[in-house]
């Protein structure tokens, strides 16, 4: 893996997380929303894989004699969380109340959106650390070539 490669890794990290804080800033800015195009905000979630790749990881696990660098990280998509489910308030005043006074409400907790808010932000710091560090070792080696 040359230096490039590694540049290329962590600025895709450093994108990916990026538009994880994104994501999770609108679905946190939306916690409260209960009418978009006539039913409620549903949370969002950024799913990641890795890029370009063309070895099944079992096999550059299980192989020495691979030669297998890394191709960093891409959003494969933003999906719709349907596994949690939606709050039911009892507010007959709302004015979205359905006919038994229950408001329905996103099923985003901010309690978890802000845990997955500070994940992304040391990610993002873990991936830009190691870019600063690559950084270095790139400028030392121009140093010790001009020596």
């Amino acid at each position: 893996m040359g230096i490039f490669s590694s540049f290329n890794i962590n600025s895709s990290g450093l994108t990916a997380q990026r538009y994880r804080m994104d994501i999770i800033s609108q679905n946190l800015a939306n916690a409260n929303t209960t009418r978009t195009d006539g039913t409620p905000y549903r949370r969002k979630v950024v799913v990641f894989e890795e890029k370009n790749t063309h070895t099944p990881f079992s096999r550059v696990l299980n192989t020495a004699t691979d030669r297998y660098s890394g191709n960093g990280v891409k959003v494969s998509s933003v999906q719709e969380d349907t596994w949690n489910d939606m709050i039911q308030v009892y507010d007959p005043s709302h004015p979205d109340a359905d006919e038994n006074g229950y408001v329905t409400y996103p099923n985003v907790s901010v309690i978890t959106e802000m845990t997955n808010l500070i994940d992304a932000s040391r990610a993002y710091e873990a991936n830009a650390t190691a870019f600063t560090a690559s950084k270095t070792m790139a400028m030392k080696g121009l140093e010790m070539g001009q020596s």
